[in-house]
């Protein structure tokens, strides 16, 4: 939403207790749910540059739209676009510094950039906000043995497992983990 331009405007609205449907207002007068909506639909069909694109035209009318910055992100990674992927995420974090999501899927694409230790971090970010996190500790293992540290690797992913993440127990057996 746009309430630094509008301050005052802002403001009066909700002392009146109009300023829910005043914010309402303002999405269908920017048209930015619509490209969003759009945009949506273009992921959910596997149109991911139709779709960057849509969701590219939501953030030129709202550049902290969060959720068209995370689809966008979704999508960068999955063109293998990690660069601008990582920067949507990155985005999203300086917007919500506590986003799961926003730090589990910039681990993910720092991985697939060869940034391991980026990945770590995020992804130590992630655990330390939700301790409970299986993927978080499976995908930090991937990092960690990246980085050529197979014993915390074997750590994670049998933290992972006792977690409940079938795809753990696989894993430790395929690297041979104790």
């Amino acid at each position: 939403m746009h309430l630094r331009i509008l301050p005052i405007t802002a403001f009066v609205l909700a002392s009146a207790g109009a300023s829910a449907q005043y914010l309402a207002d303002h999405m269908r007068s920017t048209g930015a749910e619509e490209l969003y909506q759009a945009g949506d639909r273009a992921y959910r069909s596997g149109d991911h540059d139709a779709a960057i694109t849509l969701y590219g035209q939501v953030l030129d009318k709202d550049h902290e739209h969060v959720n068209a910055l995370l689809q966008r992100g979704f999508c960068n990674s999955l063109v293998g676009a990690y660069d601008k992927a990582v920067k949507d995420f990155t985005t999203v974090i300086q917007l919500k510094n506590d986003h799961l999501w926003a730090y589990t899927s910039r681990g993910s694409a720092y991985i697939k950039m060869g940034e391991h230790e980026l990945a770590i971090a995020d992804l130590n970010k992630v655990i330390s906000l939700d301790p409970k996190n299986e993927e978080a500790y499976n995908n930090r293992g991937w990092a960690r043995k990246a980085s050529g540290d197979l014993p915390a690797a074997c750590k994670d992913w049998n933290t992972s497992k006792r977690m409940g993440n079938a795809e753990a127990k696989i894993i430790l057996t395929n690297n041979r983990c104790k």
